[in-house]
Order: C-alpha cells, then sequence, then structure tokens
C-alpha cells in the first residue's frame, strides 16, 4: 500500500494497519490520505480490522503539520476516513493495543466494534490545545451520551478502558486482542453479506427516526430482504442443514 498504512487481505478479511511510528500514528496529510486509499480498496472485504504498530493507535492530528501557517486546516480526509469507516457494508472493528488521543478517539468510535487492552487511555486533548473535538464528536455522540463523555472532553483529562467501555465508546476489554478480533471474525462469517449491511444500515438509521417512519422503513426493508437471493439460500440452507452459499453479488 503506502509508508505509513498497510493492508493485508486473508479469507475475507483486510487488517489496515497504521504504521507511523515516527510521530505516534498522527493523522498527518499523508497517513489520511493513505487510509482512504486503504479503506477503499478494502471495501468488498467481508470484515475489516484498524490495528497499527508501535505503542501508541493514535495520537491525533499532526501538530506540526496543523501549525504550519503556509498549509490551511483542512478536515475533509479525516471526516472522511470517519464516514467510510461508519458506513463501508462490512463490520469494521477497532483493535487497540496502546494510548488513544484525540482524532484516535474518533477513529475507534467510527468502527462498529472495538477491541481494547484494559492498560489502553484515551483522551480528548483538543481543548488543551485551543480546539474542540469537533468532527470527531459526530461519531463519539453516536456512541455516547453527552452527559457521559462531557467531562473528558471539557477538560481534556486521560480516561482508562474501563470507563470507556461503560460509557460505550469501547465495546470488547481483553488481554487478548487478536484472539478477541480473530473470534469475532469468525462470527461474522456465517452471516449474509447483504443482511449484515442491512444491519449495519439499521443500527445507524433507526435510532434517528420517530416510530412510525422507523416501523414503515423497517416494514419496507424487511419485505425486501424476505424476497432476496440471499434469503432464499439462507432459509434453503436452513431446511437442508447445510452451510449457506452467499450469492456474490451480495455486498
Amino acid at each position: 500500500m503506502g509508508d505509513l498504512v498497510r493492508v493485508e487481505s486473508q479469507g475475507g478479511v483486510a487488517t489496515i494497519t497504521l504504521d507511523s511510528q515516527h510521530n505516534r500514528n498522527a493523522l498527518s496529510r499523508q497517513l489520511l490520505h493513505e487510509l482512504n486509499d486503504a479503506l477503499e480498496e478494502s471495501e468488498t472485504a467481508r470484515v475489516i480490522v484498524l490495528r497499527h504498530e508501535g505503542p501508541t493507535f493514535c495520537s491525533g492530528a499532526d501538530l506540526k503539520e496543523r501549525s504550519d501557517p503556509n498549509t490551511p486546516p483542512d478536515s475533509r480526509p479525516m471526516v472522511a476516513a470517519m464516514e467510510r469507516l461508519m458506513d463501508l457494508p462490512c463490520p469494521t472493528i477497532a483493535a487497540v493495543k496502546g494510548a488513544v488521543r484525540a482524532g484516535g478517539v474518533g477513529l475507534v468510535a467510527a468502527c462498529d466494534l472495538s477491541v481494547v487492552e484494559p492498560s489502553v487511555t484515551f483522551a480528548l486533548t483538543e481543548v488543551r490545545i485551543g480546539v474542540a473535538a469537533a468532527v470527531v464528536s459526530v461519531p463519539i455522540l453516536r456512541r455516547v451520551t453527552p452527559g457521559k463523555i462531557g467531562i473528558p472532553m471539557l477538560t481534556g483529562e486521560p480516561f482508562d478502558t474501563a470507563l470507556a467501555h461503560e460509557i460505550g465508546l469501547v465495546t470488547h476489554v481483553s488481554d487478548d486482542v487478536d484472539g478477541t478480533v480473530s473470534t469475532l471474525c469468525e462470527a461474522i462469517m456465517p452471516g449474509s453479506p447483504r443482511a449484515i449491511a442491512a444491519t449495519k444500515r439499521l443500527l445507524r438509521v433507526v435510532p434517528t427516526l420517530d416510530r412510525s417512519t422507523a416501523f414503515a422503513e423497517m416494514r419496507a426493508l424487511s419485505d425486501e430482504l424476505f424476497r432476496s437471493a440471499d434469503a432464499a439460500e439462507g432459509m434453503a440452507a436452513f431446511r437442508e442443514k447445510r452451510t449457506p452459499i452467499w450469492p456474490a453479488h451480495a455486498t
């Protein structure tokens, strides 16, 4: 792939590795460009795992770049990366073994699932450099209520994995991150790719709708899915006690 982001694919799982250890995997222009390319390249995978090399998952924005008066700030690549993680049809999993700061918290929050070592710490440090956790608040506040994340956002103080898990920012805490990620990937694989994509969509959309609209839209989605080739294959496989062979076009 690139110099700062690697992609490896095996058995339907695309593993994207942040490897910019010289600046603690800071979100430089180059890293974000390579990350967006990697996510685009991996969009047909069954599962995407976002991991890191080095002791830090991500230290947030590259402040050396951001402080350059000749380079105007541009948050669009970061927004694009988080939107891709949220909107890809396949599940995305953050595998975290090191510190997560500022924009890195946004990347974790944008993933569907996150597996984090107990010793990892988080911090939304933006207020301490005179800015706010603006764009990263979008995925964060879709996972965590403002009252539960308000103190870390207002103070910039670090918080531990136990609190991150308690408030819903993190989905899994494990001493064996790689093993837990592998187990999750194996659990996802038997599902229909089309049904999983629909499930990701409804998890994102239904909480934003009023009840009547939600029932109407989900009734239409349910009817559409029950008429699909995936449903026909899935129910046939259930009757015949065999493993389903999902249509190749399903994404």
